[in-house]
Order: C-alpha cells, then structure tokens, then sequence
C-alpha cells in the first residue's frame, strides 16, 4: 500500500522497507525530470529534511523524508537515467529505500483514495 503526503510525494511499504518517490502528479505539474540529486546510503534523516531534489525543464523541487529511517538504497538507474522518474514515477522512478522507520508516522500521511480526493481539491 502507498501512503501519500501533500507535497506529492508517497511511501510504499514493501516489508521491513520504505521507498520513496514522487507521485505521478507531481510529474504532470512539473514537467520531464532532467536531472536527480540522491541521498547518499547510510545517511539517516527525520521527517522534513531535505533527501534531495529533481530538476525539470521548468522546476528544481527538493525532496523532503516523509517519514523518519535510514538510507539502505538509493535508485542508481536514476544517475544516468533520471528520466525513468518521468516515464515511471510511482514504481521503476523511486528515489530511495528507507529503513528502521516507524509505522506510526505514515498514519500522518493519506492513503491512495484519500490523496486522489485531495487531488481533486486542487483543481
């Protein structure tokens, strides 16, 4: 299952991990995704740093966590080929895989259905 944040990024727990990414209408608004700045493995971040960011023709958007953990994995396809953020967001363009995170906190965040109803609050 996906959780998803107001600034369109989302979580998907996938068993003892979390990976990260940007959803599919973040790309719409944003435009083709040149450029990827990853965070490094290892690295440990609590909910609102900065993991890092993506450029677009139009935009560079910083990437905060979501939810709190520690890097174990970070999209090396990404590196040369940032544009599978563009032409995949919410599966092969994921950002990072975040571990030793806490359930709780993607209580925070919408679900699939409640984040595609607050999409339509924004129209």
């Amino acid at each position: 299952m996906k959780y998803y944040t107001e600034d369109h990024e989302w979580v998907e727990i996938v068993g003892e991990s979390a990976f990260i990414g940007v959803s599919q209408y973040a790309i719409d608004e944003y435009g083709d995704v040149t450029f990827a700045e990853l965070p490094e493995e290892g690295d440990d971040f609590i909910i609102g740093d900065r993991i890092g960011s993506i450029e677009t023709d139009q935009y560079t958007v910083e990437l905060c966590a979501p939810i709190c953990g520690s890097v174990a994995a970070v999209n090396e396809a990404l590196v040369d080929e940032p544009e599978l953020i563009s032409e995949s967001p919410e599966d092969k363009g994921w950002i990072c895989k975040l571990v030793d995170f806490d359930d709780s906190e993607l209580d925070d965040m919408m679900n699939e259905e409640d984040y595609y109803k607050y999409l339509k609050t924004l129209d």
